[in-house]
């Protein structure tokens, strides 16, 4: 994403949330601080209700930092056992030639998408919007809460954007949606979903009020054996299409390690760094929401440090910001054990380093046990991760070139 800070990315969100006159709606925010940090919190070890949030975070944050269209070179993989499908051989989402269907959608002939949650909805929306710029007689609505029309209204839009709550009513109770004129239904984040009480039993009673000649599409960001039984539910005898990730490499990530004996001290090796060498945006991990929002509090008191994302593992995967320069983990990833979280340890520093750009992961140790969780992380890996001497500004100057 072309920005500068994530303060703007929530700008832009809220602003394109406040240009949707017609829905009169409380808006609920992500917000920055007055020095734009984020925060954003999950725990180490989690209840499924604090799960099912931070799935719904993550999303939330990905669509956030993403307001624009990206290119996406990751390969496709199409698991069609007829090799007589058009699908059989597809490799990219280009030959998917998904554009090519928007035809199907004329006079009431509609699109149902449901997401999980309201923002969700919005933020859906309003990719929808830019991608259909170029095609005026494409109309969209929003079925979320809110949004009131009167009684006995019919929606004409050719796609409908809503919650699986709010348009179970509108489909059932106040009859605004026909759900025998739906040509195509849409499930977004299937994961978060299913993980929501109430979302999966909606979902479902919406899918069998479809004509049987609906197409059926749902999208999910894991397939674990919860949402593979969803999925079969509401997919039958489904098309399946993953993403070929493209593997996660440390060669282009200069790796270092930093002592310190408190908090206060990681505080100050941060600070540190930030005074002597040039960091575009960072992105800090801490283990617990607790640490998250002292360092944020902190930081905000700093000069300088609008460009920093403080997180839990919430940000760990699944987001590409090109301006990341640098990742820092205030503390190092661990499971619910206290065994060293190698994934996520790789997951973390995945965020530097990208788009074939070289990056700088820094870990906070400062006790013998965090000592022992880098060795074997170094081990894991087999990359050793040099020491770094924050006191010592020449040296900190060095690493940055």
């Amino acid at each position: 994403m072309a920005t500068d800070s994530w303060a703007l990315a929530v700008d832009e969100q809220e602003a394109a949330v406040k240009s949707m006159t017609n829905l009169q709606i409380k808006e609920e925010k992500v917000k920055a601080d007055t020095n734009g940090i984020i925060k954003t919190s999950t725990t180490a070890e989690k209840t499924d209700e604090e799960e099912k949030e931070d799935r719904a975070a993550q999303s939330l944050l990905n669509k956030l930092i993403r307001s624009n269209l990206v290119d996406n070179t990751n390969q496709v993989e199409v698991l069609q056992r007829d090799p007589n499908s058009p699908l059989y051989s597809v490799k990219s989402f280009e030959e998917l030639r998904l554009a090519n269907n928007i035809s199907i959608l004329g006079a009431f002939r509609s699109c149902l998408c449901l997401s999980p949650t309201y923002e969700l909805a919005l933020q859906t929306g309003k990719v929808i919007e830019q991608m259909g710029k170029f095609y005026p007689e494409l109309k969209l609505a929003y079925a979320v809460r809110g949004n009131k029309l009167e009684r006995g209204q019919k929606i004409s839009e050719q796609i409908v954007i809503g919650t699986p709550g709010t348009v179970l009513d509108w489909c059932s109770k106040l009859k605004f949606i026909d759900p025998k004129k739906i040509k195509v239904f849409v499930l977004d984040e299937a994961d978060v979903m299913i993980a929501t009480q109430g979302h999966q039993d909606q979902s479902i009673r919406i899918q069998r009020m479809l004509p049987r000649n609906c197409q059926m599409l749902l999208f999910s960001a894991t397939f674990e054996d919860s949402v593979w039984k969803f999925a079969q539910k509401v997919v039958p005898d489904p098309n399946v299409i993953k993403l070929k990730r493209e593997e996660e490499t440390l060669d282009t990530i200069k790796q270092y390690y930093v002592l310190c004996s408190s908090r206060d001290e990681k505080f100050q090796a941060l600070c540190n760094l930030y005074g002597a060498i040039t960091i575009a945006q960072a992105m800090i991990f801490c283990h617990v929401s607790s640490s998250a929002s002292w360092l944020a509090a902190e930081l905000s008191k700093e000069e300088g440090k609008e460009k920093v994302l403080v997180t839990t593992n919430v940000c760990a995967r699944g987001i590409d910001v090109e301006q990341v320069s640098v990742v820092i983990n205030f503390d190092l990833p661990v499971d619910k054990d206290g065994n060293p979280d190698n994934e996520t340890y790789l997951h973390r520093i995945g965020r530097t380093g990208r788009f074939g750009k070289r990056g700088l992961a820094v870990n906070m140790v400062d006790s013998k046990h965090s000592m022992n969780i880098l060795n074997r992380i170094q081990e894991h890996f087999n990359k050793k991760i040099e020491r770094l001497d924050t006191d010592d500004l020449d040296e900190i100057e060095k690493i940055a070139n």
